[in-house]
């Protein structure tokens, strides 16, 4: 597993791009006091070693008529189908987020739905129908009140090992 070392010029090039990706890197480089290449050929290591795992535009789901956000808490009745779930779940394109967490339930997903029938639906027609999910618990979300990427903080330096974290 190779190891990479995060230094304070990256972490200012990530601070820049996790607030906006879409920054110019010689509007970084200004503020770096680097140049342009300079930036570019670090913002290319930072995703050779991934670090930096790709750029995406943000879509109001509400712009789209998704107008229910909510968070399933889902139980295994067998915890080794695990992947077997997860694999069903990748097919429901209403969960736009899905963890592995401890607690009580085994699976936590984030889904978005045009409204509450809609929910329902995806509730009792399909996520309910995959074998060896056990039960829900459903909690609709009332406001996003903080959305945001990662916090990026000068630290010293930081070594991240690529595949994971040591």
């Amino acid at each position: 597993m190779t190891t990479y070392h995060i230094d304070q010029t990256d972490q200012k090039i990530l601070s820049f791009l996790v607030k906006n990706a879409r920054m110019p890197f010689l509007e970084i480089a200004r503020e770096c006091g680097v140049s342009g290449a300079a930036i570019h050929q670090r913002v290319k290591r930072l995703e050779a070693n991934g670090v930096i795992t790709g750029s995406r535009l943000l879509v109001k789901p509400q712009a789209l008529g998704l107008n229910v956000c909510a968070f399933i808490s889902i139980s295994l009745s067998e915890a080794n189908k695990y992947p077997e779930v997860i694999a069903n779940l990748k097919k429901i394109p209403e969960i736009v987020e899905c963890h592995f967490v401890t607690g009580k339930y085994a699976i936590l997903t984030k889904v978005y739905c045009l409204n509450n029938d809609h929910l329902m639906e995806v509730l009792l027609g399909t996520i309910q129908n995959i074998p060896y999910i056990l039960s829900t618990e459903t909690m609709i979300s009332l406001d996003e009140a903080i959305e945001r990427q990662v916090w990026v903080k000068d630290y010293k330096s930081v070594s991240y090992r690529k595949g994971g974290t040591e």
